[in-house]
């Protein structure tokens, strides 16, 4: 079950739990302390803020000094969670008190209930630190197990009540329904991510996502082999042949009262890249389980839309395939025909996410919507230009920087990058429309945007969001951001088409 969430208004001496969090700050002579801490300290008799010092805590990002706090209150330890230095407002940013209510979360596993403060930094609580502090929590909290053997059942398992600290608890109820919400969507990203793809083919992919868009309440549709021969869609079965375990194209819309935009969201969903015949090298060929993390943000966002019931009307376009090497798997240089009629000389087969989105994009723009938003594992070269935490954006200049600015608020890292005109000339082709990969791998990602931008109706506002690096994380634990799927963009995504309500 995943933990819940609640928010109390009652002096902090009547709220026992298993643990409190409180936030300190990185200052230059020390740790600073913040309201929550001081609160803590007066109830401690003023021992709490001595002993940070006296055990080190400087208050850096990720930092967790754990105090037992000897009975002198309703709660055995106390976590006191780094934020970083403060801004110059002296106050704390959004994402850093997002990032220290994870890194604490974390920290507290075999912490059955905890008690927060994280609220209360830089003053009374607004809806968007409320938010941060739930979304942190919730998020940190989140764990992997469906493959695990022979669990323990006194295992030590994260938090799974939280109680947040604020002046009022009622005005507190609606904010943290949407955290719940929020945390859920992105978990469910995760979980898809996570799932070993033996287990996650194409048609299960389809089956998992159409079940919780029907329990959502969405008009789901999902297209079979026949189907997509029927429709045309040349790019995802190509891809998709040389796989045993044939491909897909998952439809899901929601209709909100009173809509007021439509909006098409696309998402990749190779459920497995080898590379194909241009296949890749063994290591860290199993990182490409995570090659349909657009495909899930897609799917939990138009569920999360739903759910929060806006005034929307959101169309998830989901092309579905495994990309594998065999006697039937599509060759460099055969030429495919998508469903727009458009056609590409294939150069690369591993080059197979743009080959998919193709037909997804063209697809998605019959249905005429006012913009599309569309998320993809797409390049190496995001990687290589933006690092493993930044997401680049590219696409029209409006929606482009929209996507931008609403990243920065989600606390999902985005850069927004250029189209150069030169470098279309990369994917001219001799024999067809254009090639699906460029030789020269300069400008890798920003030439995949090109490719995705010939699917694009003239005058429709998009953006394409390349999320290679920061879906999957490779490294440690950090903040609220596990080692596995970390459900970027869906925070992201939810932001934007919040945004176009109020444009």
């Amino acid at each position: 079950m995943p933990p819940t969430i609640t928010a109390t208004d009652r002096p902090l001496e009547k709220t026992p739990a298993d643990a409190v969090v409180v936030g300190i700050g990185k200052g230059s002579a020390g740790p600073l302390p913040t309201p929550g801490a001081e609160a803590v300290d007066r109830l401690l008799g003023g021992r709490l803020l001595p002993a940070l010092a006296d055990l080190g805590a400087r208050g850096a990002q990720d930092e967790v000094t754990r105090v037992a706090s000897l009975g002198q209150g309703p709660f055995p330890v106390v976590a006191a969670v780094g934020l970083g230095a403060p801004e110059a407002t002296g106050g704390y940013s959004p994402e850093a008190i997002r990032r220290a209510a994870g890194a604490a979360s974390r920290a507290l596993t075999g912490r059955g209930s905890v008690v927060t403060l994280l609220a209360a930094v830089g003053g009374t609580p607004d809806a968007e630190r409320l938010h941060a502090v739930g979304e942190g929590a919730l998020l940190g909290a989140y764990e992997f197990t469906a493959y695990k053997s022979d669990l323990p059942a006194d295992r030590p398992t994260p938090p799974r009540e939280f109680t947040v600290v604020v002046p009022d608890a009622g005005a507190a109820k609606a904010p943290l329904a949407r955290v719940r919400a929020v945390a859920d969507a992105v978990a469910l990203v995760r979980d898809l991510v996570n799932t070993p793809p033996n287990d996650l083919h194409p048609a299960e992919l389809a089956s998992r996502g159409a079940a919780a868009g029907k329990a959502a309440g969405l008009k789901v549709e999902v297209l079979d082999e026949d189907d997509l021969v029927a429709g045309g869609y040349g790019g995802i079965l190509a891809v998709g042949a040389g796989s045993a375990r044939g491909p897909r194209l998952l439809r899901m819309t929601y209709t909100g009262k009173k809509a007021q935009k439509k909006v098409a969201l696309v998402g990749k969903g190779i459920t497995f890249d080898s590379g194909g015949l241009s296949i890749k090298p063994a290591a860290k060929m199993d990182e490409m389980k995570s090659d349909m993390a657009g495909a899930a943000a897609v799917i939990a966002t138009v569920c999360l839309v739903a759910q929060l019931g806006l005034p929307v009307e959101v169309t998830a376009t989901v092309p579905m395939a495994e990309n594998l090497p065999s006697g039937t798997a599509y060759r460099p240089a055969d030429v495919v025909t998508f469903r727009n009629g458009k056609k590409a000389e294939i150069t690369n087969t591993d080059a197979e996410g743009r080959v998919i989105l193709a037909d997804a994009i063209a697809r998605a723009a019959e249905d005429s919507p006012d913009v599309l938003l569309e998320t993809s594992t797409l390049t190496g070269a995001q990687l290589v230009a933006l690092g493993a935490r930044t997401a680049g954006v590219m696409g029209s200049d409006d929606m482009r920087d929209a996507v931008v600015a609403a990243s920065r608020r989600s606390g999902e890292p985005m850069w927004p990058m250029p189209m150069p005109e030169e470098l279309r000339r990369g994917i001219d082709s001799p024999v067809a429309d254009f090639v699906n990969a460029n030789a020269d791998r300069m400008g890798g990602m920003l030439v995949g945007a090109h490719f995705l931008a010939e699917f694009v109706p003239a005058g429709l506002p998009w953006a394409h969001v390349d999320i290679a690096g920061p879906s999957f994380n490779t490294g440690a634990p950090w903040g609220y951001t596990p080692k596995g799927g970390t459900g970027v963009p869906v925070r992201t995504l939810l932001a934007t088409i919040e945004d176009l309500l109020t444009r």
